[in-house]
């Protein structure tokens, strides 16, 4: 067995979960402190947010934890991203 197969699949996940979570933060952020979201894409925040919501309910089903708790981040990192998005439309 190779040494990369040797690696817990559960730190792998968190870690690529924690990762594509965190990837909406900087425009989120960009949002905030410009206070502008003219260019932001309710339907896709909204398409996403959908998503997220069936990783989730996947993750209960499967009792997977990392699934779970990574898509709960990015759904309120989302939810914020539309808040926002909604708040700052117009400017």
């Amino acid at each position: 067995m190779n040494r990369y197969m040797s690696l817990n699949p559960n730190i792998i996940g968190i870690a690529a979960g924690v990762f594509t979570s965190a990837a909406m933060l900087p425009q989120l952020f960009k949002i905030i402190k410009e206070k502008k979201a003219g260019d932001i894409s309710i339907p896709m925040v909204l398409i996403l947010l959908t998503g997220l919501s069936l990783w989730i309910w996947y993750g209960f089903m499967k009792e997977d934890w990392a699934i779970i708790a990574t898509n709960i981040f990015s759904l309120l990192v989302n939810l914020a991203m539309l808040f926002f998005g909604f708040k700052y439309k117009d400017r």
